[in-house]
């Protein structure tokens, strides 16, 4: 094999190392759920609450318990939905979109009874 071919290859090899090294950090530190399915899945096959804690926004860890995560766990999901809330002055809005879609699409938009626009307002808080 000549110098300029063990150049070559090593250059291959270096690439190689290098590309997959980058999708391992990506995947690890950058990857976040990007909609209701993948986040779903997330929940479901992580291996411990520790592990997801990283998808707690910050100041919001109390929402999100470890009992939380358990059920999440132990018990199959019948459906993944996924709902935006427009709340306005006087009244509030949920619209349910297409969960895993490259682009959200809406599938449905109801305005909410008083009191579970109450209710949403609360979670809020």
């Amino acid at each position: 094999m000549t110098t300029r071919e063990r150049k070559i290859n090593s250059w291959i090899i270096y690439s190689i190392i290098t590309f997959v090294t980058v999708g391992v950090l990506y995947y690890m530190h950058i990857y976040k759920p990007k909609n209701s399915i993948e986040l779903y899945q997330e929940l479901t096959f992580s291996d411990s609450y520790e592990e997801i804690q990283n998808l707690i926004l910050e100041g919001y860890e109390e929402n999100f318990s470890e009992e939380d995560f358990e059920n999440i766990q132990n018990n199959t999901a019948i459906r993944v939905g996924q709902f935006s809330l427009f709340e306005y002055h006087n009244t509030s809005y949920i619209l349910m979109t297409s969960p895993g879609t490259e682009k959200l699409k809406v599938l449905a938009v109801e305005e909410l009874p008083e009191d579970i626009r109450e209710f949403f307002m609360g979670i809020a808080n």
